[in-house]
C-alpha cells in the first residue's frame, strides 16, 4: 500500500508539472529524478501548488496546514531552489519554476552534499541526452521557442552595430539587470558526471532579476556587479561559447554560455535543426570565397557543425547556422561575414508573454488562467490578459477558443 501511495504522490507531481507549457514527459527516469529531489510528502504538497506565484497563506489554505508549518516547508524547498522565493516590500511570494529552465538546472548549479549529484547527473544525462522526448518537446513542442541565441558583439561591423537592437545584445541584459548571479554550468556539471565534459569554463552560468536574487540568497549563485558580468561575457567570447538566453525582449532571467558538446540548447540545435529548436540571431554567416583559404578553423570552431569544409572549399549550411558569430571570430583572413536574414524574427515582450504564447501553442491557456483558482488573483489574471491582448489576431482567436470565456471574448473583440 505504501508503494502505491508514493507512486500516486509522484504521479500528481508529474501532472502538476505538465500543466505548465515547459513540462516533463513521464518516464521511469523522470520518476527517479523526482524521487531524488522531492520526498514523498513534498511531492504531494508541491502537486497542489498553483502555476502562478503564491503566498504562504495561500499555500497553507491549499494544504490544510497552519501558516507556521507551511512557511517552514516553503523555506526548506526554497533553500534547495525547488521553489523560488520572490521578495518585495509587501510580502514573500513563491513560485514553482518549470523543470527547465528551472529546478533541474538549479540542482546542479553548485556542489552539494545533501544529494548524490553524480547519480543525479547520470539520470539527467539519461533523461535529456539518451531519451529523446523531453528535450524534443522542450525545444520543438511549440512555435514559440524557450530561448534564443545572442550575437558575439565583437564581430559586428560598424553598420551592424548601429542596427543591432539593445535586446539583441547580451551586454545590454547585463547592464540593465538589477540583480545578476553567476553559478556553475548545469550542462557541463552534468556531463562531468557522465564522463564527457569539455574544458570550457564551468562557473559562468548567468541569471538575472528576481531569479538571480533568489538563487543568490539560497547560495546557488554568486552575486556579481555589472563590471564583472561584462568580464565574464568576454571570457565566454574568448572560449568560443554561444550566449543562449530566455526568448524575451525585457526581463531576461537567464543567459547560458554554451559549448556545442555539453549544452542542451546547442545539442538540440544539432539534433533537431529541421524543427528550429532555438531562435537564431537576425544574422546569417556567409563566406567570401575569394578571401577563404580553406584553413578549416571555422569548421572546427563552429559549435553546431554548421560549416562544411575540405580541400575543395568551405561553405555555411544556412539552415543550421544560428548567427552566433563564433566562426567570424576564428577566421584569420576575415573571409566570413554576416548578412541579415530575410525572415522577420519576433521576440515575445516578456516572460508572461512568452509563456502565454507557448500555452496557446500547446492548447494549455486554460491551465494558466483557471488552474488552482488563478482567477482569484487580480494581478495574475491582469498579467495573463495583458499578454493575450498583445497577440496577433490569429493567436487571440486561438486563445478565445481554448478558454471559451465570454469575458475573454469581449476583451478580445475590443481590440480586433
Amino acid at each position: 500500500m505504501a508503494h502505491h501511495t508514493a507512486k500516486a504522490a509522484y504521479d500528481q507531481l508529474v501532472n502538476r508539472l505538465n500543466k505548465f507549457p515547459q513540462g516533463a514527459p513521464p518516464s521511469e527516469t523522470l520518476y527517479q529524478i523526482l524521487k531524488m529531489l522531492f520526498s514523498e510528502e513534498e511531492a504531494s504538497l508541491v502537486a497542489k501548488l498553483p502555476i502562478r506565484a503564491f503566498t504562504a497563506k495561500e499555500a497553507a489554505k491549499r494544504w490544510g496546514e497552519n501558516k507556521e508549518k507551511t512557511e517552514e516547508v516553503l523555506r526548506g524547498l526554497a533553500s534547495r531552489c525547488i521553489l523560488l522565493d520572490i521578495r518585495t516590500d509587501e510580502e514573500v511570494h513563491y513560485v514553482l519554476p518549470p523543470p527547465m529552465a528551472g529546478f533541474f538546472e538549479f540542482s546542479m548549479m553548485r556542489l552539494r552534499g545533501d544529494v548524490d549529484q553524480k547519480l543525479l547527473g547520470q539520470l539527467y544525462y539519461q533523461y535529456l541526452n539518451v531519451e529523446e522526448d523531453f528535450v524534443k518537446e522542450l525545444f520543438t513542442g511549440t512555435d514559440t521557442k524557450l530561448g534564443r541565441a545572442y550575437v558575439n558583439e565583437g564581430v559586428l561591423s560598424s553598420d551592424q552595430e548601429i542596427t543591432t537592437l539593445d535586446f539583441e545584445r547580451a551586454s545590454h541584459v547585463i547592464a540593465d539587470s538589477k540583480h545578476m548571479g553567476i553559478s556553475m554550468c548545469y550542462c557541463r556539471h552534468k556531463m562531468e558526471h557522465a564522463g564527457t565534459v569539455c574544458d570550457a569554463p564551468m562557473d559562468i552560468c548567468m541569471t538575472f532579476g528576481n531569479t538571480a536574487d533568489a538563487l543568490i540568497r539560497s547560495g546557488y549563485a554568486r552575486r556579481v556587479d555589472k563590471s564583472e558580468g561584462m568580464e565574464l561575457l568576454h571570457e565566454a567570447y574568448e572560449n568560443n561559447l554561444v550566449q543562449f538566453g530566455e526568448n524575451v525582449r525585457t526581463g531576461v532571467n537567464f543567459i547560458c554560455n554554451c559549448c556545442g558538446c555539453c549544452c542542451e540548447a546547442l545539442l538540440a540545435q544539432k539534433r533537431f535543426a529541421y524543427l528550429n529548436p532555438i531562435v537564431t540571431t537576425k544574422y546569417l554567416a556567409v563566406i567570401d570565397q575569394d578571401d577563404c583559404v580553406n584553413c578549416g578553423k571555422c569548421v572546427k570552431a563552429c559549435p553546431i557543425n554548421a560549416i562544411d569544409g575540405d580541400d575543395q572549399g568551405t561553405e555555411v549550411v544556412s539552415n543550421l547556422c544560428i548567427g552566433c558569430g563564433v566562426c567570424l571570430r576564428n577566421c584569420p583572413t576575415k573571409a566570413l561575414g554576416f548578412v541579415e536574414r530575410e525572415e522577420r524574427i519576433i521576440t515575445p515582450a516578456n516572460s508572461v508573454h512568452r509563456v502565454v504564447l507557448m500555452a496557446i501553442d500547446r492548447g494549455q491557456l486554460q491551465d494558466l488562467i483557471f488552474d488552482n483558482d488563478a482567477l482569484m488573483s487580480h494581478r495574475a489574471m491582469a498579467a495573463i490578459l495583458s499578454a493575450v491582448l498583445k497577440l496577433s489576431p490569429v493567436k487571440r482567436a486561438l486563445a478565445s477558443d481554448q478558454v471559451r470565456s465570454v469575458y475573454l471574448e469581449r476583451l478580445i473583440e475590443r481590440v480586433m
